[in-house]
């Protein structure tokens, strides 16, 4: 059970303080890449030193981030990005833990799906909706109502912890990456990406593709005298199938709940440039899921073999076969160690916090900045308010009692991991 400091600290959280919070943050209309990404990290700024941290707002060197050899890639062109990290005083010799998430939101899509302004919060009932409410604005307020919360009891801390608010997650990790370049670290990490009530303590990659098909170009009316590129692309599309059932055959038991733990999914096709015309190029762009523990340079291997050999097969491509490239972002897995003490220090927390059924542990089927931080060497997992089944839709939406829920776990694995005075 909570002790008396625990419990001063959870009933500092204020649950009209976390929906205004909410409701401001989804106003604020930070897509990827735009000047909003940018005015929501002056915004969160204000926040943390409000709260008392020492904060470290930065504008990042775009060219030398994107010239580092591990750079994670990146699908939104930008002009600057601006880097955040709060953090308490140094209370001693306990350790640091981070609290992260990221700011940036995807584009709202067609607005004619949405019950009003995407970037206009409506609230019904105990619940919030609007972009970015579960993705993952929610999770960034329960991140400010633990801090809060903590400053209000009083209570001082025998470690750090600090609030890492990144950029660019969304297109591959830029945000995280600078952060973690720019030298800050700690002894554990808790993402407050959407987990729907469960622990997420690995994550599958994703891999950005493309793929080049060629044709040869004819006037529509003797399409016999040339080759649509189309009509070249569909072996491989079918070999991509196959290989996608390959790579699903046996998954770690993490990932074993989903139909597809790693989705190899084309998500665009461009091709020709005049109806009357016979294309000759079409261009293919999609994702190509990693497994938990995959090289990433193993997977690329294998989609490019598959790519060359339905090339050699088909009579066409054999001569002129079509080439594969990797813009955009690169998500390699990532876990947290089997057996980390994080795992149970959130479960307790929540238990005590909360109530309810023990966490359940799974792995989550697509890429996040969890492995940015376990590959620099930081035990991290996620848990956090919403379900990622409505996120990137129209129709997202995140509980505020799931926030605020979300928040006094923090508190007590805020003081349980760090420790107290």
């Amino acid at each position: 059970m909570p002790s008396d400091e625990e419990a001063a600290a959870l009933a500092e959280i204020d649950e009209a303080g976390v929906a205004r919070t909410l409701l401001e943050l989804i106003a604020i209309p930070s897509v990827t890449g735009s000047p909003a990404e940018s005015e929501i990290q002056h915004h969160l700024a204000g926040r943390l030193e409000r709260l008392g941290l020492d904060v470290d707002l930065w504008s990042m060197d775009l060219p030398a981030l994107f010239a580092h050899p591990d750079f994670p890639g990146a699908e939104t062109p930008r002009d600057e990005a601006w880097g955040l990290v709060g953090t308490s005083e140094d209370g001693g010799d306990g350790p640091t833990l981070i609290l992260q998430g990221h700011v940036d939101v995807v584009p709202p899509g067609d607005l004619a799906a949405w019950d009003g302004d995407p970037f206009v919060p409506r609230v019904t009932g105990d619940v919030v909706y609007g972009r970015g409410a579960c993705d993952m604005k929610a999770g960034l307020v329960a991140h400010l109502a633990a801090l809060e919360a903590i400053r209000a009891a009083g209570v001082r801390l025998r470690g750090r912890v600090a609030a890492h608010f990144v950029v660019g997650e969304e297109d591959g990790g830029l945000g995280a990456f600078g952060t973690l370049q720019r030298g800050y670290g700690g002894d554990a990490c808790v993402i407050t990406e959407p987990t729907a009530g469960t622990l997420i303590t690995a994550n599958a990659g994703a891999l950005t593709f493309r793929i080049a098909v060629p044709g040869k170009a004819a006037h529509a009316s003797s399409r016999d005298a040339g080759v649509s590129a189309i009509d070249a692309y569909l072996p491989l599309h079918r070999a991509l199938a196959e290989l996608e059932a390959a790579r699903n055959a046996d998954p770690s038991p993490l990932m074993a709940e989903y139909p597809i733990p790693y989705a190899l999914s084309v998500g665009t096709l461009h091709a020709g440039d005049w109806a009357s015309s016979v294309p000759d190029l079409l261009v293919a762009e999609g994702r190509l899921g990693v497994r938990l523990g995959e090289d990433p340079a193993d997977a690329r291997a294998e989609l490019e073999r598959c790519v060359a050999e339905a090339c050699a097969a088909d009579p066409w491509l054999r001569d002129r076969p079509a080439s594969v490239s990797w813009p955009g972002g690169q998500f390699a897995s990532g876990r947290l160690p089997e057996g980390h003490s994080l795992r149970d220090a959130v479960r307790d927390a929540h238990a005590d916090a909360v109530g309810g059924p023990r966490l359940r542990e799974r792995g989550a089927p697509y890429g996040s900045d969890l492995r940015l931080y376990t590959a620099a060497g930081i035990p991290t997992l996620q848990f956090g308010p919403g379900d990622v089944r409505v996120a990137h839709s129209a129709r997202e939406h995140v509980s505020v009692r799931e926030v605020v829920e979300v928040a006094r776990t923090l508190v007590l694995t805020v003081l349980r991991t760090v420790g107290t005075k």
